[in-house]
This record gives C-alpha cells, structure tokens and sequence, in this order.
C-alpha cells in the first residue's frame, strides 16, 4: 500500500486519477439504467441487449479512430468535440420515445461519441512517474477504475428504481460533461502532445502484445456484460439486489487490483487471472442465491483489475509512445465488441433459457480468454525486471561532417 500511497503523492497522479473516473463514471451507470429504462419500455431483454450492442459498437468502431485523431488535433479538441455530441445523443434517448429501429441508431451515434478519456489517460500516465512506477500505476488504475463499477451500478439502480430510469440516464451524462470537463482542463492533458504516428491505422495490431491484449480483451468485459444482464434478470428491474451483487463483484475486483498490484508480470500472468475469473463464473452459474451470488462473483472479481493491469503493461512495452493512443484505442475497440456480444447473447439466452443461460455464456467467455493467452503466451512479454515504459519515437539526426 505504501507504493500506492507514494504514487498518490506524486505531482499529478492524483488529480488525473480522480478526473478520469469521474469522466468514465456513467460507463458504469448506463448499462443498467439501459437495461432498466428500456426492458421496462418495450417489455424485452432483448431489445435491450440490442441497443447495449449497437452503443458498444459504435464506441468500438471509433476507439481506434479518436484515439488516432489525438495526434493530429490535440486531447482537448477531440474530447471535448466527442463529449458534447455523446451527451447530446444520451439525453435524447432518455426524454424522446422512439421505436427501436430509431433507438438503436441514436445509441449507436453515442458509442461512436464517447469521449475517449482511457486512451488519453494510458498515454499520459509515462510521463507522470519513472519507469518503476509505471506498472503499479496501471495496477492501481485498473483497481481505481472499478469504483466506477461498485458505487455506479448501485447509483443506477437505487435512481432508476427510487426516482424513474429517465433520471438515472440524465445523471449519467451530468457525470460525463462534469467529468469530461474536469478532465480536459488539467494542465497535465495539456502538457502532453501525442506525436503523430507515422504508420497506416491498424499497423499496431501486427505487434502480437496489441493484439493479444485486444482478444483477451475482448473474452473478458463479454463474460461482464453477460454476467451483468444475467444478474439484473434473475433478480428483476424492480429489485435493488442486482445493483448490489454487481457492486461486490466490482469490490472483488478492487481487492484483487490492490492485493496483486505488485507481482511481477511473467508470461502466465495473463492466464492466471483469467483462471480466476472463470472459476467464479463458472460456480456462480451453479446458483441463482444472492449470497452464493455475491460470494462467487467476488472470487470472480478478483481478477478482474490485475488481468486488466496486464493488458495494459504489456501493451505499454510493446509499442512506440507514438502508438500508444491507437494501441490503447484497439484494446478498447476489442474490449466493447465483447460488451456487444456479452449484451446480445446473454439477452436473448434470458429471453429463450433464463438468467442461468447468461451466467453459463459468461463462463465460456471467460474460459476462451483463459485459454487463448495460454496458446498464445510466446507473444506475452516477460515484464519481471523490464521498464515497461512505450518505446520512444526516433528519427534519423543530421549531423555535419
């Protein structure tokens, strides 16, 4: 904890930290606010599953894109253009009744907006602290971020069910302008200029740490949203219990990003925590119980942030500083077409089989991601006494001879 703390200490960290979060917090409140607003309009998991996927779609499409933009027109201007029109889109779904043809356009228009706060942040990060620290302040990014997911999920469904799902959606983009302004006003954000990347969109995914990164990715936030439909559906939208199991899941993964933080980063750290996340989901299927629920789902939480710290570190010492936005920008792309298909398949497996259905399609996810980096662990980098800092940006020097 003492490194956690000397971190905190250091110019800047703290203050990003806490902008960040807040900018990303509606992440953590809209699925279910969706969920809620939209089953309980149109009478159907499914279509809220639906329109889930075509946000996450849309938002995957341009991760790698605004990221990119990054170094051509600056973190401010790109954020701030982004923000202003996924705000726009996410109050017209809340106030405006449309049918679900309409509805997944809007939604889709608000993936494609979302600010893209996490590529900026990874890229800022190497140049707050030294290269020792860099891996502990991903960790406990990785562990910081899952506020978002204790307290959001549980503001979203106390709001939606006290108040109305209309007031849950509104107060999550009152997170993401307040945030997001926040953010972009931090003189950190403006110190730091992305140089422009001198390879063609999608060239980082030849390095095999990206692309790994990108599938692993993907296979894990699946199993989440699948495990998060699941849980809303077995205990109803007019029940507060779903909000509270999936804020102990969060905490799971909180404890498991602070207690792992510091082991080093071999080539079967990627699989190990996987390994974890599938055994909780795999027994959480077992039971529908809100306690074995709770329990299981902690156990699957638990390695959650540190699999999530090691995307991130092995993607940070495989690319140039210049990739680093794009690199990060796919990571995400892969990350939120695993929320698409988590949302999509755990719909309509509740609507035809149940909320077990769900749970057990969340544990195949969380398997193949557990698998895959097994196969694939000669792409994985041995960080175990490595800076794991980008690789920096050089060009030829002229020299006078």
């Amino acid at each position: 904890m003492r490194s956690y703390l000397d971190l905190l200490k250091t110019p800047g960290v703290g203050r990003i930290l806490a902008a960040q979060l807040t900018a990303r917090f509606p992440f953590g409140m809209l699925s279910l606010a969706f969920l809620i607003h939209i089953e309980h309009a149109y009478g159907s998991y499914g279509a809220a599953g639906l329109v889930l996927g075509a946000m996450s779609i849309g938002q995957a499409i341009a991760g790698p894109l605004t990221s990119r933009l990054m170094g051509r027109w600056g973190m401010r201007l790109v954020i701030s253009i982004t923000m202003s029109i996924c705000a726009l889109a996410i109050v017209v779904m809340a106030l405006v009744s449309l049918p679900i043809v309409a509805l997944l356009i809007v939604g889709f228009i608000a993936g494609l907006s979302m600010p893209p706060i996490q590529p900026a942040v990874r890229t800022i990060y190497p140049k707050l602290v030294n290269s020792r620290q860099l891996t502990p302040l991903f960790s406990l990014d990785a562990s910081a971020q899952e506020i978002i997911w204790v307290v959001g999920p549980v503001v979203a469904t106390f709001v939606a069910i006290q108040v109305s799902s209309v007031a849950g959606i509104l107060l999550a983009a009152v997170f993401l302008v307040g945030g997001g302004i926040w953010f972009v006003l931090l003189p950190e954000v403006g110190r730091v200029r992305i140089p422009r990347s001198k390879r063609k969109i999608g060239a980082v995914l030849k390095r095999p740490a990206v692309l790994l990164s990108t599938i692993v990715g993907f296979m894990l936030v699946a199993a989440c949203a699948s495990v998060e439909a699941g849980v809303v559906a077995a205990f109803g939208h007019g029940s507060s219990d779903s909000g509270w199991v999936l804020a102990i899941f969060a905490v799971g993964s909180l404890v498991g990003g602070l207690a792992l933080g510091h082991v080093p980063i071999g080539p079967w750290a990627l699989a190990g925590r996987m390994l974890i996340v599938t055994i909780g989901m795999g027994l959480a299927s077992l039971s529908l119980n809100f306690w074995w629920l709770s329990a299981t789902l902690f156990l699957a939480g638990v390695g959650i942030a540190p699999a999530l710290a090691v995307l991130f570190g092995i993607v940070s010492a495989s690319v140039r500083f210049s990739e680093t936005a794009e690199a990060y920008g796919w990571v995400g792309t892969g990350q939120l077409i695993g929320a698409a298909l988590g949302s999509a398949v755990a719909g309509f497996s509740i609507d035809h089989y149940g909320p077990t259905s769900a749970i057990l399609a969340a544990t195949g996810f969380a398997l193949l991601g557990c698998i895959i980096p097994t196969l694939g662990r000669r792409w994985h980098p041995d960080l175990r006494g490595r800076d794991a800092s980008p690789i920096p940006d050089t060009e030829p020097v002229m020299v006078v001879s």
